[in-house]
């Protein structure tokens, strides 16, 4: 099911919905004022990484995920906030090789991020790591 927004605040709404498909998956818009958050590596032998944010930006009312060097369908995301108020957003993204998710928005407005786990399926395992690269949007 493909779905049109007409504004930003309406992806908290797709989010609660379900599942997004490949077909959601949209290269960055250029001065679109993302800044880098993290990078892990999605091994195959791994379901589950972390990236702890830190640094002077941790405030984001968006997150986006861009993938490089191999697939990644990306199950889920658990944002959790200074406070330790976790957001579980169940993503199911297919991102391919080079890729990038649309943004995803965050419950709240802009708020101050602690850490973001992932847990995701390696699709390109064979043809070695993904490399996941959170940016954020204030």
């Amino acid at each position: 099911m493909k779905i049109k927004l007409a504004a930003f605040g309406a992806i908290a709404t797709i989010l609660a919905a379900g599942p997004v498909s490949s077909a959601d998956v949209v290269r960055p818009e250029a001065g679109a004022g993302w800044v880098y958050v993290g990078t892990t590596h999605a091994q195959h032998m791994n379901d589950h990484d972390t990236i702890i944010v830190t640094g002077p930006h941790t405030n984001f009312r968006a997150l986006q995920v861009r993938v490089t060097d191999a697939p990644l369908h990306m199950q889920r995301m658990i944002v959790t906030y200074d406070n330790g108020e976790p957001q579980d957003i169940r993503i199911r993204f297919n991102i391919p090789k080079n890729g990038v998710s649309r943004a995803i928005a965050l419950r709240g407005g802009t708020r101050s991020i602690r850490q973001i786990d992932f847990w995701y399926d390696t699709k390109g395992w064979l043809r070695g790591t993904a490399n996941v690269t959170v940016f954020g949007q204030h």
